[in-house]
């Protein structure tokens, strides 16, 4: 039998009304009209639609001309939901869509929320429910942006709620039910009984949708329990409804004696039928069917029905009227007036299918199918037909719903973990910047502590001791010079490395949506950057003596490129003229070569976002030149601001008295050429050249 959802939207929506955002209180002469303006339309009976949206209209232009950035979206919100409740749809899309993005604009997360909401609602009631759906996630996600505390609690829980009605709109009982138990886990916190009620009474719906009668009725008594706990003046409304799921779940169990006992307890209640008309012709029409299949008794069950044939006409609707044509066409059949009876559900299946109700359409066609044989072929194939398409549309928006409730999850889970994973970062940052200012006080005590008692053995030394320093000197310069070298590859190629390896992994988290995330990270990222420039300097300056003793400049060319390849993931190629003796070239071309080579390798990693790049070094008309070229994001040379990469790679090419050339466009990559003397060069025999794949 088909489920009385639909029924019931209409109270379960009363049991979570939607209210306007709220802000402190102002007055002002014009937000004193503004809201006059919006009462007039809302309450003022006398007047026509056209005058009342004239009216909203006034109070919208005066609302757009306030400076408070936070009232006028408040006001604007007043009167987009005065439109809705006009049912003037065109108006409430254009001032609903303004005022999602003036909310977007000013970052108003309530405004933003609620303006979603109210979209979902509006397309919920149309029907369009993968829509209404898709902006109640939204809302849900701006109402998680606020502050926590019981409202917005309320406002995630509503959202929950209101997902969890359009899922079970189509049959998505399982995905209902997770999103109604996250609403009652937050309404249990709040102590919102009222509410509670109402997300029990759905879980009920959902449960008997998946046919656990057991857990159906356990949720529905749990709903009685709450509503009595609740002080909603309206609770009288909301207990019939209750009593009259509780008896349609016994029906459509096929327990007609219980199912008797609650519609005789309901249909009692003299001020049942004056105060939910709609709900009593329901509950009369199941009474009927009832009686059909436990008493036998047809008469009796006809005139329950004809009674609430009267009634469905005065207060009711077509959708309730096709389970009462249903019901009357299984009387008829009972009574054996077959014509009636196959008229009848004839008539239920045309009033089902113009008001979408598929299930009462496949009932109808089940029915006819047993009560019409001459005919039962077309019938059943027309329920065939009819039950595979509703499954295919029930299981694409169960679907579509799942991967929706799948990223909601996500979202979830991936801010529980940033707010870990920003803990321990933080952590890790303050031990590690402690570690690395410790470690440059030792050094620093260290280097100084030795130059002293240097000076102290000087200054001891009696003249014998000097003379054969002086014998010395030409070793202790070496030894000194050895020294330096040592300390600038421990700190080039230990620190600084480490250093950037750090500063590359906490880029690759700087991708994260947590703007304060974001900033904190950025700015530790600028500090490594900053220390590691400043070790570089101190590294070449150190390092300047070994400028002249750079051998294998092919070998330290080729595991510098390697070192670059493992640390980025970037692929790196390098190929170079193989007919010129390397080694051979003065060392001040070697070292600046091989500095502009690492640092536009560095840029490729850091800005370039590069995938594959190539290193080419080879001889032209007497000339060096090095070419680097990258499929990165590239940029405008003659607009982009010049970084330090870029000037260090610019200095170094004037001091080998070389021309740099630089191609690159945005979206194109970039190409660095670099041309060279080479009259330091000494050249030897090959013919062909040797590429290597770092």
């Amino acid at each position: 039998m088909k489920k009385v959802t639909f029924a019931i939207l209409a109270v379960l929506t009363w049991g979570c009304t939607k209210q306007s955002p709220k802000t402190e209180a102002t007055t002002s002469p014009e937000l004193d009209s503004i809201q006059e303006l919006v009462n007039i339309a809302k309450t003022a009976k006398e007047l026509s639609l056209e005058d009342k949206k004239a009216y909203l209209k006034q109070a919208e232009e005066k609302s757009m001309a306030l400076s408070n950035d936070s009232i006028k979206l408040e006001q604007l919100s007043k009167i987009s939901l005065a439109y809705l409740k006009l049912r003037d749809s065109l108006n409430f899309r254009r001032s609903n869509q303004e005022l999602i993005k003036l909310s977007q604009n000013a970052k108003s997360n309530k405004v933003l929320g609620y303006s979603n909401w109210d979209l979902a609602l509006f397309l919920q009631s149309k029907g369009v429910m993968d829509s209404a759906m898709f902006y109640y996630r939204n809302a849900l996600k701006s109402f998680e942006k606020m502050p926590v505390d019981s409202t917005s609690k309320s406002l995630r829980a509503r959202m929950y709620y209101g997902m969890a009605r359009v899922q079970d709109s189509y049959k998505d009982y399982l995905g209902g039910e997770i999103s109604t138990t996250a609403a009652i886990k937050i309404f249990d916190d709040l102590e919102d009984n009222y509410r509670l009620h109402s997300s029990y009474n759905l879980l009920g719906v959902l449960a008997k949708g998946l046919g656990n009668t057991e857990k159906s009725i356990e949720s529905y008594n749990k709903a009685l329990e709450y509503l009595d706990k609740s002080d909603n003046p309206g609770k009288n409304k909301s207990k019939w409804v209750i009593q009259n799921n509780i008896a349609s779940v016994y029906l459509n169990a096929g327990d007609y004696e219980k199912a008797k006992q609650e519609y005789k307890q309901l249909l009692s209640d003299n001020a049942f039928k004056q105060n939910l008309p709609g709900t009593y012709q329901k509950a009369l029409g199941s009474f009927a069917y009832t009686v059909l299949k436990l008493d036998n008794d047809a008469e009796q069950a006809e005139q329950l029905l004809n009674e609430a044939f009267v009634v469905n006409a005065e207060y009711g609707d077509l959708y309730d009227r096709a389970r009462l044509n249903y019901y009357y066409a299984e009387v008829l059949a009972a009574k054996k007036d077959t014509l009636q009876a196959i008229a009848q559900a004839k008539e239920s299946f045309e009033v089902a299918k113009e008001t979408y109700n598929n299930d009462r359409m496949l009932d109808a066609l089940r029915l006819l199918n047993g009560l019409d044989p001459a005919n039962s072929k077309s019938y059943f194939e027309e329920y065939a037909q009819l039950s595979d398409i509703i499954k295919v549309e029930e299981r694409t928006k169960r679907d579509k719903f799942a991967r929706i409730r799948l990223e909601t999850d996500q979202v979830i889970e991936a801010n529980q973990i940033l707010i870990k994973e920003k803990q321990v970062w933080i952590y890790f940052t303050a031990l590690f910047i402690t570690f690395g200012i410790g470690f440059l006080i030792i050094i620093s005590l260290y280097v100084s502590n030795s130059q002293l008692k240097s000076k102290q053995r000087l200054q001891e030394s009696n003249q014998e001791i000097y003379n054969l320093m002086l014998s010395q000197q030409g070793k202790f310069k070496e030894g000194k010079q050895l020294e330096q070298k040592r300390i600038s590859e421990e700190l080039h190629d230990g620190i600084l490395g480490e250093m950037l390896g750090i500063r590359l992994i906490l880029s690759g988290l700087n991708e994260r949506n947590d703007q304060a995330s974001i900033d904190k990270r950025t700015n530790l990222i600028e500090k490594l950057r900053l220390v590691e420039e400043e070790i570089r300097t101190i590294s070449h300056e150190l390092n300047h003596a070994s400028y002249e003793k750079f051998h294998n400049f092919i070998v330290s060319m080729e595991d510098m490129i390697n070192e670059i390849e493992k640390s980025s993931g970037m692929n790196c190629s390098f190929a170079y003229d193989k007919k010129l003796n390397w080694d051979n070239l003065l060392g001040d071309i070697k070292i600046n070569a091989y500095r502009i080579v690492q640092e536009s390798l560095k840029n490729c990693v850091k800005h370039a976002k590069s995938q594959n790049v190539s290193i080419f070094f080879q001889s032209t008309n007497g000339k060096l030149k090095l070419t680097i070229t990258d499929d990165g994001v590239g940029f405008d040379p003659s607009r982009k601001k010049k970084g330090i990469g870029l000037r260090n790679i610019v200095s170094r090419v004037k001091k080998v008295k070389g021309v740099l050339d630089i191609d690159s466009r945005p979206g194109k990559g970039t190409s660095i050429s670099v041309t060279m003397p080479a009259k330091y060069v000494e050249f030897e025999t090959t013919d062909q050249n040797h590429v290597v794949n770092a």
